[in-house]
């Protein structure tokens, strides 16, 4: 990531520097996002799970769900909980569904506060496109962790993050504070 000041270009200096983050524009391109809302390898929920973990982004993984890092956070350490069966509203998970969810976004906070220690979380489910679901035929917690000063200028004005580390240096430091379950 790289900074241009804006004495280096042609016209009256605004004051500003331009932080550049081209690789927004995927997602702002629609890369990774379904063409319809089909299960399947167009659905990049239901195509995480086959990957390996390191590929996939993925935490960790429970039986009916899972925990992966979201490839476009709002910040560093931005995951989602995803149930592995596609389906798009959360009033049609089964039982053991809302129980495995709620159960990997409290290990998740847990993990996150060990791992970077947030001053709090922002959680939720955008039910719906209209709600602001970038994928809504697949069903997926955000567990968003926040720190005293994290949101500055940028979200606003620029639409735009700066994220201090890699996601697969996030993922791998996440991965490995994650509990184990129990061998029996």
């Amino acid at each position: 990531m790289a900074t241009e000041s804006a004495d280096d270009f042609a016209g009256v200096p605004d004051g500003f520097e331009r932080l550049w983050t081209p690789h927004r524009m995927a997602y702002l391109g629609g890369q990774d996002k379904p063409v319809d809302g089909a299960a399947g390898d167009g659905c990049p929920f239901c195509r995480i799970p086959t990957l390996s973990d390191e590929d996939g982004l993925v935490v960790a993984r429970g039986a009916v769900a899972y925990v992966v890092l979201n490839l476009y956070p709002y910040n560093s350490g931005h995951l989602l909980v995803c149930p592995y069966r596609h389906v798009a509203d959360y009033t049609e998970l089964t039982e053991p569904e809302v129980a495995e969810v709620a159960s990997l976004t409290r290990a998740a906070m847990r993990v996150v506060r060990e791992v970077s220690a947030p001053q709090g979380f922002n959680l939720g489910m955008n039910q719906g496109e209209v709600a602001g679901a970038g994928i809504a035929a697949h069903l997926h917690q955000h567990v968003v962790p926040r720190w005293g000063g994290d949101s500055n200028f940028l979200p606003i004005v620029a639409r735009s993050r700066a994220l201090p580390e890699l996601l697969s240096d996030t993922r791998a430091r996440l991965a490995a504070a994650w509990p184990t379950a129990p061998k029996g």
